[in-house]
């Protein structure tokens, strides 16, 4: 009998067992999600970089699927039920979480009410109000690589189909940039036998050649014209440039490196460009420049010194140097931390401001490691006076300063070249928080 009722008792208590677990866990999930979004915000890091998530509270269910569908995870999470944002600075713009979402509750926008950005205005076949002249790639918003690669598949495929395509004397259409999106229209280009011609003013790749050595770029597969499904998880820069390479030499693709673009004019229906090598007359034109643009300079003596360039390639060609980083996003404590691990390095960060609020958690942490072992010297509040053969000048909180330097790299961010756009006619909506 006592067996039968302490059997009876457990059969009982299991499904409230469970139920009470599953609450535990809910609540710390909860607690969790709050702290991390204070912890965010306290950073300052609430603005997302791109194209991210706005979730209608009043449609958002709480199910969790935006959740468990993002591949940079812990960007959002559950709070009182709903989903938020709690790790705004974190998103990329997969989208993911609009496709998973089973109540429509979100929508995917550009801008915030504190930061625009902009974003040139491009059809659904990612053409401009310029007939003719296409965008894709970063430019338009969507920084992610996987995304970019679809966008110049895509707009090439609208491309082919233009009026006139195949027909006279001239290119079918000018690819601007090899980057992602560039080298995906260039195949594609290919694929459809159109009459191209791709220029690139630095390196294959585009900005992904500018990122910091080792840095992982790309988390999912990918589909090229011609080359098909690449599977490609946890990719380093050096990895993907290898099999961009690879593709540019095993398809003989041709693309003129170190030649800029300097002007785009209407010519009827067709298009004349200028640039820092050639003329070209062409039905159409994809640019697919990157929102980098011109590197913004900081305007002081000796800035324009062999020692002072404005991206970082390989930490390992500083070592046994002096190196001063000029800047306090991202790419400039990434640049730090990596030169300070090398063997003799000496580096030091000026920033203006007074704290790191715009760079990531992560990178604030192995700045704050770094100068806590005497690898990093920080100087907050601090603006670059003068650079010289073998120093720099620094002026901090009215004091001024003077390192030993045989190298610099600024990181003060690009011009956009949203000037540019619209001196050749494309409109450009400054997004605050929209679609």
């Amino acid at each position: 009998m006592d067996s039968i009722n302490y059997q009876q008792i457990i059969f009982f208590l299991s499904p409230v067992l469970v139920i009470l677990l599953f609450a535990l866990r809910k609540k710390l999930r909860h607690h969790t999600n709050i702290k991390a979004k204070q912890v965010a915000t306290e950073a300052g890091l609430t603005e997302p970089a791109s194209l991210h998530p706005i979730i209608d509270p009043g449609m958002c269910l709480g199910c969790g699927s935006c959740v468990t569908a993002c591949p940079e995870g812990k960007v959002l999470g559950l709070i009182h039920g709903k989903a938020q944002l709690i790790n705004p600075s974190k998103c990329i713009g997969h989208g993911a979480c609009k496709v998973a979402c089973p109540f429509d509750a979100i929508t995917l926008v550009f801008g915030t009410e504190k930061r625009g950005v902009d974003i040139p205005n491009v059809s659904e076949t990612f053409e401009t109000n310029v007939p003719g002249l296409f965008i894709a790639g970063e430019l338009g918003g969507m920084g992610l690589i996987r995304n970019a690669v679809e966008q110049g598949r895509q707009a090439m495929e609208s491309i082919r189909k233009l009026k006139g395509i195949g027909k006279g004397n001239r290119l079918d259409v000018v690819i601007v940039g090899a980057g992602p999106a560039g080298l995906s229209a260039t195949l594609g280009a290919m694929q459809h036998k159109l009459r191209s011609v791709t220029i690139e003013q630095d390196s294959l790749g585009g900005t992904v050649y500018n990122f910091p050595r080792g840095k992982l770029v790309m988390t999912a597969p990918v589909k090229m014209p011609i080359v098909g499904k690449i599977n490609l998880r946890e990719t380093t820069k050096e990895t993907l440039l290898a099999i961009w390479q690879k593709i540019e030499k095993d398809h003989h693709l041709k693309i003129n490196y170190r030649e800029k673009l300097e002007d785009i004019k209407a010519d009827g229906d067709d298009f004349i460009i200028t640039t820092t090598k050639n003329t070209y007359h062409c039905r159409a034109v994809l640019l697919c420049i990157g929102r980098r643009g011109t590197p913004r300079k900081l305007g002081v003596p000796g800035e324009d010194l062999p020692k002072v360039v404005y991206n970082l390639i390989d930490p390992q060609q500083y070592k046994g140097q002096h190196v001063l980083i000029v800047g306090g996003g991202d790419s400039a404590l990434e640049a730090a931390t990596s030169i300070a691990e090398q063997d003799g390095a000496t580096v030091s960060i000026s920033y203006r401001s007074d704290s790191f609020s715009r760079a990531k958690q992560k990178n604030q942490d192995k700045i704050k490691q770094a100068e806590a072992s005497g690898h990093l010297n920080v100087l907050l509040s601090s603006n670059v006076k003068e650079f010289s053969a073998d120093k720099v000048t620094i002026e901090q909180n009215g004091k001024v300063i003077t390192l030993d330097n045989n190298a610099a790299i600024v990181c003060a961010g690009g011009i956009l070249p949203t000037p540019f756009l619209k001196q050749i006619g494309i409109e450009v909506e400054t997004k605050h928080g929209t679609v």
